[in-house]
C-alpha cells in the first residue's frame, strides 16, 4: 500500500513553471532518495509532500487523502518534515527541543525523548543548550525531534549536511531500522551518490522534471548522472569509487551498491 502519492503534480513560484508533471509513489517501509543538482526542485517536492506548498495542478496524497486537507495536528501525525535550513540558535535545551516532537502523539509516540537522544548519540547532552552544540550535533538533535514525532512519512531535506561520515551511516542505519520495524516511509534529499546507492529507490530530478526513477543501480548510471549534472566525458571511475565506499561502509552490505 502506498503512503505518499504524487499524481502529475505541477508547481510554480511565479508565472513560470518550476515543477512539471511529477508523478511517483512511496510505499510504507521504503526509503527513497531525491537527487539532482541544486535548483532541480528537491526541496520543493518535499515541501509539497509536507503540505507547506499547494500544487498548481495534480494531487499530493498521504494515506489516500490530500495532504492539505488534514488539520495541522492530524497532518503532523501523518508527516514529519525536517527542512534543510534549521534554526540552530533556538533558545532550548536539547531535551526540550526533542520533546516538542511528541506534541501530535498525545503521549503515545513510538520513541521517548531519551530513546531518540540515545539513537542519535546525544544522550549525554540532554540538558545542554542547543547553542553550545556543534553544527552536526544540532542537526542530530533536530533529527531526534523528528524521530519522536512518530509520523508515517518522514521527509528529510539534506539530513546528512554537517554530519561526518560516521554519523551519516549511523543515521542511515537508524532510519532503516525504523522503516523496517514501524513501516514508516522515508523520503530524503541528498547529494552523495554513495549514500544514494544505499536506498531502495532514487528519484533523479533536473530543472523541475523527473528524468529517471527506480533502483539506484539503474538510475545512478554514467549516462543519467552526466545528463542530470551536465557533466562532460566519462565518469565511470567516480561512480565506481562512490560504490566502493558504499560497499565498504554499509553493514550489512547493500545490494544496491
Amino acid at each position: 500500500m502506498t503512503t505518499l502519492d504524487f499524481e502529475n503534480v505541477a508547481f510554480s513560484y511565479s508565472r513560470d513553471s518550476f515543477l512539471e508533471q511529477i508523478a511517483f509513489s512511496v510505499a510504507a517501509g521504503e526509503m527513497v532518495g531525491l537527487m539532482g543538482p541544486n535548483g532541480a526542485g528537491k526541496s520543493t517536492v518535499l515541501k509539497l509532500a509536507a503540505g507547506l506548498l499547494a500544487p498548481k495542478s495534480g494531487k499530493v496524497m498521504i494515506a489516500q487523502q490530500a495532504v492539505r486537507s488534514y488539520s495541522g495536528k492530524e497532518r503532523a501525525k501523518q508527516v514529519a518534515y525536517l527542512p534543510q535550513l534549521l534554526d540552530l540558535q533556538a533558545p532550548f535545551r536539547v531535551s526540550e527541543l526533542v520533546r516538542m516532537g511528541s506534541y501530535p502523539q498525545n503521549g503515545s509516540q513510538a520513541l521517548t525523548t531519551e530513546e531518540a537522544l540515545h539513537i542519535v548519540g546525544l544522550h549525554g547532552k540532554a540538558r545542554t543548550q542547543l547553542a553550545e552544540l556543534s553544527g552536526g550535533e544540532r542537526r542530530r538533535a533536530y533529527i531526534a525531534m523528528t524521530l519522536v514525532q512518530g509520523a508515517k512519512v518522514m521527509l528529510l531535506d539534506e539530513p546528512l549536511a554537517s554530519l561526518d561520515i560516521r554519523y551519516q551511516f549511523d543515521l542511515y542505519r537508524i532510519l532503516k531500522e525504523i522503516v523496517r520495524a514501524k513501516g514508516v516511509a522515508v523520503v530524503m534529499s541528498l547529494h552523495d551518490l554513495g549514500m544514494g546507492a544505499l536506498l531502495d529507490r532514487v528519484l533523479l530530478l533536473k530543472e523541475g522534471r523527473m528524468i529517471a526513477q527506480g533502483a539506484p543501480g539503474s538510475v545512478l548510471t554514467d549516462e543519467t548522472v552526466r545528463e542530470a549534472y551536465d557533466l562532460n566525458g566519462p565518469i565511470n571511475g567516480y561512480l565506481a569509487a562512490n560504490r566502493g565506499i558504499c560497499r565498504a561502509l554499509a553493514r550489512p552490505a547493500s545490494d544496491n551498491c
